[in-house]
């Protein structure tokens, strides 16, 4: 009786040695939160110490674009790496935050909100609305990012204007829809009609701006800027 006692205990040793080799989720993410304090620290690297989150702006811009060439392009071994380097930018800056007088927030104020923020948004998962498909999702997102930011005036509220000028034109030519601010489309006969073809139009244009002296990125923005002042015009 005693050795199949004995017998049991051993095996129950076994099972918790395993389950204590076997990392768990998160864990990861909290040797890395760990290793960010570590060298924010006392003793730690005297550059980390030094940033501010004004400083760390041009690493944040420049991880995002590295991760967009990784998912367009790269590896998983470059997925893995880019988002890691994304992550660490947001660790960073909740460390920076963690330890400045007056902002007082950590990453655990960050998830917390992350996660508040996405249940409100998903009431058809965590509540009793519904929506069964995609279409039905977007139709109801504004009304709720709407509620969640009364101080929002216009459709343009919220719209980072930092945005490279391409991608800021297609945002806004989506939010300028909602008040009735159009722009004409290229006529469907001619318009490109794959990715491909639109970029290969798309550099063809640029190099003709490029032989004439122009700034097609500078355009473009004067474009937008033109139909922001559309969009208030149509909102006052």
């Amino acid at each position: 009786m005693t050795r199949t006692s004995g017998g049991h205990g051993a095996g129950e040793h076994a099972t918790t040695d395993a389950a204590a080799a076997t990392p768990a989720a998160g864990d990861g993410l909290l040797e890395l939160v760990a290793m960010v304090g570590r060298l924010r620290g006392p003793g730690g690297c005297p550059w980390d110490a030094d940033q501010t989150h004004e400083s760390l702006v041009q690493y944040l811009v420049e991880e995002c674009w590295e991760l967009i060439d990784a998912i367009e392009s790269g590896s998983r071994e470059e997925m893995i790496e880019e988002l890691g380097d994304v992550l660490y930018q947001v660790l960073f800056h909740a460390d920076l935050a963690a330890h400045t007088p007056g902002e007082d927030y950590d990453i655990d104020d960050v998830a917390r909100h992350m996660t508040a923020k996405m249940v409100a948004r998903h009431p058809h998962v965590f509540g009793d609305r519904e929506a069964e498909t995609a279409a039905d999702v977007v139709a109801f997102w504004d009304d709720l990012k709407a509620s969640e930011k009364p101080h929002r005036t216009s459709v343009l509220d919220g719209v980072p204007q930092g945005m490279p000028a391409l991608a800021l034109a297609q945002k806004l030519l989506g939010k300028a829809e909602k008040v009735g601010v159009t722009r004409a489309a290229t006529d469907a006969a001619s318009a490109p009609a794959t990715e491909a073809e639109l970029g290969d139009t798309l550099m063809a244009l640029v190099a003709s701006a490029r032989a004439q002296g122009l700034d097609a990125e500078r355009a473009l923005r004067g474009a937008i800027r033109s139909m922001q002042d559309d969009v208030r015009a149509a909102e006052a």
